[in-house]
């Protein structure tokens, strides 16, 4: 995955960072922040982060890898994100995520070369009454099967015919 991410707007990251000066309680809200502005937590913006609050370099990768919701390098447009719980793993989630990774043509925890998805895994979805489900960003979908797949792609804005 040797793709180069957009560069990163620092005039943006410094305005976010400066309104937490020296708030060192709000490392996490002040990550969530960047994340959602630019997708993901740019790694050049550690240091920033760190001078900001006056602690470590270190303590602020130390969070952002503890964290299974913060991501140093940049995700998709939609995350799909495929459970492999005890339920869905019965009801053919495997199958699902085989389809899945034919279907993006990457493999779990990659994105696409366009940056329209990001395909993940996850121990549980908490929807086991609908196994084999999965999640696009926010969205539930359940009871799966190829054609409902094909339909969920193309209405995330999957190309016919590409791979």
């Amino acid at each position: 995955m040797g793709m180069k991410p957009k560069q990163v707007d620092m005039g943006r990251l410094v305005y976010i960072t400066d309104k937490h000066k020296l708030e060192k309680w709000a490392l996490i809200p002040l990550l969530q922040e960047i994340q959602e502005t630019f997708g993901y937590i740019p790694p050049e913006s550690i240091e920033p982060i760190a001078e900001t609050l006056n602690i470590f370099p270190t303590q602020v990768q130390g969070v952002i890898t503890f964290y299974a919701g913060f991501t140093l390098e940049p995700k998709g447009k939609h995350v799909v994100r495929v459970c492999r719980g005890t339920a869905c793993h019965v009801k053919g989630g495997q199958s699902i995520l085989r389809l899945m990774k034919r279907e993006l043509g990457v493999a779990e925890g990659e994105t696409t070369p366009d940056y329209q998805f990001t395909l993940e895994t996850v121990a549980c979805l908490g929807a086991c009454f609908l196994a084999p489900a999965m999640m696009v960003n926010r969205s539930y979908f359940g009871k799966l099967s190829p054609s409902k797949i094909n339909s969920i792609l193309d209405q995330h804005g999957k190309e016919k015919g590409k791979d």
